[in-house]
């Protein structure tokens, strides 16, 4: 009788820890979202990672169009989103929604000013007047030197010359 009660209690233990098992492994949603970097310039790339999404999911913001999650070998699920060229300069939030729940997780994050190409500013201005005289008096000391040595240079005399 005491065996019977033993492995009654045994296989509803059992059977209670194999019902809850599925329950552990589905995912409540995404958890621990990650911005890199938190500040970042309009027209560059924000990485987003998130904890939750085993099956992917999506990333949505004011500031980049809706970015698809890939799953990688750890569990990390990432995303890098290219923000608009045109996001005005602010803070914005990103919302993570894994394919497999829908529960939603939003994350902050912060627009700077775009940055213009570092060209230089090329032949669009003209030399200056300093500029103009430090090249002439360049050019005048070359004349001047070469006329000197031209001058000083020794005549070779001899045979046939």
């Amino acid at each position: 009788m005491r065996a019977a009660r033993t492995l009654a209690v045994t296989a509803t233990a059992i059977a209670a820890v194999g019902l809850g098992a599925p329950l552990a492994v589905a995912t409540n949603g995404p958890s621990n979202v990650q911005v890199n970097p938190y500040d970042v310039h309009a027209g560059s790339t924000i990485t987003i990672t998130a904890k939750g999404c085993g099956h992917g999911g999506t990333v949505t913001s004011n500031a980049f169009p809706t970015t698809n999650l890939s799953v990688n070998s750890n569990g990390l699920s990432s995303a890098i989103a290219r923000v608009n060229n045109n996001a005005t300069p602010g803070n914005y939030n990103l919302a993570v929604r894994c394919s497999d729940s829908t529960r939603v997780v939003t994350h902050p994050f912060r627009v700077l000013a775009g940055r213009g190409a570092a060209g230089g500013i090329g032949g669009s201005l003209a030399p200056s007047s300093t500029e103009m005289a430090v090249g002439g008096s360049l050019v005048a000391a070359a004349a001047l030197g070469g006329g000197l040595f031209i001058a000083r240079r020794r005549r070779v005399t001899g045979a046939g010359v």
